[in-house]
């Protein structure tokens, strides 16, 4: 069903419309240009006889008077086998095959099917005829890489369903019919393809529980110091080259999970060309192959047309939920929320609605908590558990984090990490500030250890600082020795060095071990009297534990190093 208005009113990409009949709220309509071209928009505001809505195009060569199409269907995604090592753009058009219907450069109007219609998947049936079916469960499966895909009953059934037909096991495409489900005498036939709304959360699941494994990145600043939760949230802000895009690809190549969905939300075009290059290439650690067999990247560049970074997040978010729907453990990273709220911004601008703090909209606090809230680990209805892990990149103006995106993002995530320029200036990686970092999950290691290796932190920056006025002769040897101390615990366990096979992932097992032989050092009580004896010999320490750090686990190397090490100080 659809209903045809007339445009009354273009103001950028919001355009309003003049309308006879019923419409909904966030439905899609298509603006009717001159030539022919369909700009795909959405409905965000009905007034009476009037609908603002959002283009996701360039809307230039709209006119007064063209007409649009509204139809009754919500802005929705396909969701079925074939989306993982896919690009799409915020819209769910495949990016690659847009490229070769139109050329290297995006026209208006044109989008195609998200989901491949020839290629084949081996089906095997789960269900059989008689079977009794809800919303989400599995009626047969294929395989997808290293995955079982389950084809599921759509997420929007009600009650019971008999399972009429379901075909044998085969080859089919995802618009072959699967099978066939009744409810007092009505009929549904399915295929493989499921669509949902983007704006709604997909929660056909028994029960969310409360985050309590943490998620393994390997990175040991986070997983020992502000660890993540497996269905948690967290955030990375930072200044411009503090390496926000850095760490997420780190993250999202070592971190113990299934799939990995990657939304570039209004950054740069050389970010994302660089993410979009480096991806297909990277090896797995899981599997061998690439890391893009398991990764679906969302691409949506600054140059592209604002209101499409809204769709792009909420694109992305709904993917990681029909993979946790489908039992694995997804994390989703946004890159970055900054540039999602800016595009929020510039629509409250065109609506006139009352403006927040530096002209965010009063509402992006909420919008912002509804988006982290979609993650979480979930029980399925089988009593399979599945999460979706979310983390977004905070781009603050300055690095300034009390502006308004930082502060709405901290108020909900769990884990903040973080950077700091003058960390990334002077070659720390990761750049995560451990003093203005904070986390509420529980990580690999006994909090109260974590503490007190923490205030070695915290003791030596102080000292620093202290230096910086009195300089080094004004400073006791105690605190020189207490600021050497600092400067270890820093250099040989919060940085990690990405080139190096080994340091690049450091697992559970060798950072329980490390942090064990940095304390021992952290709680040894030196008896030196000469400041350039401590500088030397802690010096001498980093040294042997970087090339620790760099030997393979149990080898001969490692063992030597690590009695270079006692040596020093036993």
């Amino acid at each position: 069903m659809s209903l045809t208005a007339h445009i009354v009113t273009i103001y950028g990409n919001m355009v309003t419309v003049k309308v006879e009949g019923a419409v909904r709220q966030n439905a899609v309509a298509y603006c009717n240009r001159s030539d022919g071209v369909k700009l795909m928009s959405e409905i965000i505001r009905i007034r009476g006889d009037l609908v603002d809505m959002q283009v996701f195009e360039i809307t230039r060569g709209l006119k007064v008077g063209d007409t649009v199409e509204i139809t009754d269907e919500l802005l929705s995604v396909e969701l079925g086998p074939g989306l993982l090592g896919k690009i799409y753009d915020g819209l769910q058009n495949p990016l690659p095959e847009l490229a070769e219907k139109i050329g290297l450069f995006l026209k208006p109007g044109n989008y195609l099917k998200s989901l491949d219609r020839d290629k084949k998947w081996q089906f095997t049936p789960i269900a059989k005829p008689g079977d009794k079916v809800c919303a989400s469960e599995r009626l047969g499966k294929v395989p997808e890489g290293i995955f079982d895909h389950f084809i599921m009953a759509p997420f929007d059934l009600k009650g019971e369903w008999t399972v009429k037909r379901i075909v044998e096991k085969g080859e089919y495409v995802v618009s072959d019919q699967i099978a066939e489900i009744e409810q007092d005498g009505q009929i549904k036939t399915l295929n493989m393809i499921n669509r949902w709304p983007v704006r709604i959360p997909l929660g056909v699941y028994a029960e969310r529980l409360l985050p309590t494994q943490p998620l393994i990145t390997k990175q040991r600043i986070i997983d020992t110091f502000f660890p993540i939760m497996r269905g948690g949230s967290y955030c990375i802000p930072g200044p411009f080259g503090s390496g926000k895009t850095v760490l997420q690809q780190i993250t999202s190549r070592h971190a113990e999970v299934d799939i990995v969905i990657i939304a570039a939300c209004g950054e740069r075009a050389g970010e994302v060309v660089e993410t979009l290059r480096e991806f297909p290439h990277l090896p797995d650690p899981r599997t061998g192959k690439t890391l893009m067999e398991r990764t679906i990247i969302i691409c949506n560049t600054s140059s592209m047309p604002v209101a499409a970074r809204e769709s792009s997040v909420y694109t992305a978010v709904t993917l990681g939920e029909y993979y946790r729907q489908n039992g694995q453990d997804v994390l989703m990273l946004a890159d970055s929320t900054s540039r999602w709220a800016q595009a929020l911004r510039e629509m409250s601008g065109r609506l006139e609605e009352i403006p927040g703090e530096e002209a965010f909209p009063a509402y992006l606090e909420s919008s912002i908590a509804r988006f982290y809230e979609r993650g979480g680990i979930v029980r399925l209805n089988d009593g399979r558990i599945s999460s979706l892990t979310i983390g977004g990149a905070v781009s603050p103006a300055g690095g300034n984090f009390e502006e308004p995106v930082t502060q709405g993002t901290l108020k909900v995530v769990g884990a903040f990490l973080g950077l700091s320029y003058a960390r990334s200036y002077a070659r720390r990686f990761p750049a995560i500030d451990p003093l203005d970092s904070w986390s509420k999950y529980s990580g690999i290691i006994d909090q109260e250890k974590v503490s007190w290796a923490h205030s070695f932190l915290k003791k030596g920056r102080s000292i620093f600082e202290m230096m910086q006025v009195v300089g080094e002769e004004g400073t006791s040897t105690e605190d020189f020795v207490t600021y050497l101390k600092a400067e270890l615990l820093d250099a040989v366990y919060l940085q990690q060095n990405s080139f190096d096979d080994i340091d690049a992932a450091c697992p559970v097992e060798r950072q329980k071990y490390l942090f064990d032989m940095v304390s021992k050092i952290l709680s040894h009580k030196f008896m030196i009297d000469d400041k350039e004896k401590a500088r030397d010999l802690f010096f001498t320490l980093t040294e042997h534990f970087r090339n620790w750090n760099y030997s393979a686990w149990a080898s001969k190397e490692m063992k030597d190093v690590e009695e270079k090490i006692k040596a020093c100080f036993v």
